[in-house]
């Protein structure tokens, strides 16, 4: 079991967090030393959150969930690590300020609270700020396209800016590029072009891409992938950020086919709504260079291994 999680009376009296500051130090040592941290999750409810809280809870760590409460910014200090994958993450979201505020504002404090207690934050970037470019190592141009990459782009801009010498804490960015798998049924007409074909194969006979789909080539990386990830990220003494992908691309048609074949289904495809023309990217390709520098040889799971694994 999970708690909910949150402090509305930060800070502390300096005398008081003191104290509870030594407190805890002694005791996230001994937890350290075990490996079975106390970690708090924002975003827990969310796709990458809940598998993520699944996962680390299986490894034995105890896990706390923080849900976003306007101008309440959680008390980080009895925690070892705080890993923040809340957000608005819809990149059709219209409302500029409503974003800023959730995915940038409270970003920056929430960091700041890390700092001041002395946490290590990781954190979920994501590869929507490069955009249209054909370039994608952490250092390529930027080019943000909606309201959610620009909050992307703005925080990491503010993380790449630190003087690390100055920070009590250790701080992450992963970039993630397009995570697939469990648990993405709630998110509607944001999950994966995996579920909707899933559906639309298994309902209808019939897999419905939009024409000319083996043009648009993503780099797709599965959820358990990412978990294993982040975990491996909880223990390096780095900070910066990191793109978090394959290095390989797959095709929507590609996938079409691959789940067309799984159900015996047609492959139909169908024209792009006008409202998503110029929305869509046409291709992303992690440079995961650093990234595997960082955590070492890696095997990644294909998008056709995935599918090949469903049972219904």
């Amino acid at each position: 079991m999970t708690k909910k999680y949150f402090h509305e009376e930060w800070p502390k009296e300096e005398k008081e967090l003191q104290i509870s500051l030594e407190a805890s130090r002694k005791n996230k040592a001994e937890r350290i030393k075990m490996d079975k941290l106390k970690i708090l999750i924002t975003g827990a409810d969310g796709f990458i959150g809940k598998n993520l809280k699944e996962y680390l809870m299986s490894k034995g760590h105890g896990i706390a969930e923080y849900e976003f409460i306007e101008n309440v910014v959680p008390d980080c200090s009895q925690f070892d690590k705080v890993i923040h994958m809340g957000a608005i993450s819809s990149t059709t979201e219209r409302d500029v300020e409503k974003v800023l505020k959730q995915n940038l504002d409270f970003s920056h404090r929430l960091m700041q609270v890390c700092d001041m207690q002395g946490v290590d934050l990781i954190y979920a970037s994501s590869a929507s700020v490069y955009g249209d470019g054909q370039q994608f190592n952490e250092d390529a141009p930027k080019q943000p396209q909606s309201a959610y990459s620009w909050s992307k782009y703005l925080f990491d801009r503010s993380v790449e800016m630190l003087s690390w010498e100055d920070y009590k804490c250790n701080i992450k960015g992963l970039r993630f590029f397009n995570v697939y798998g469990e648990n993405e049924e709630h998110k509607g007409d944001q999950m994966s072009v995996f579920h909707k074909f899933r559906s639309q194969a298994k309902e209808t006979g019939k897999v419905h891409p939009f024409e000319g789909s083996d043009e648009y080539l993503r780099d797709f990386i599965y959820i358990g992938d990412v978990c294993q990830i982040i975990e491996k990220m909880m223990h390096i003494d780095e900070m910066g950020i990191w793109n978090v992908g394959t290095g390989d691309t797959t095709s929507f048609g590609s996938i079409a086919s691959d789940i067309a074949s799984k159900y015996n289904a047609t492959v139909e495809p169908i024209p792009m709504p006008g409202a998503l023309k110029g929305q869509y990217q046409k291709y992303t390709c992690s440079d995961n260079t650093k990234l595997l520098g960082t955590i070492g040889e890696y095997k990644f799971t294909t998008p056709k291994e995935w599918i090949e694994t469903w049972k219904d």
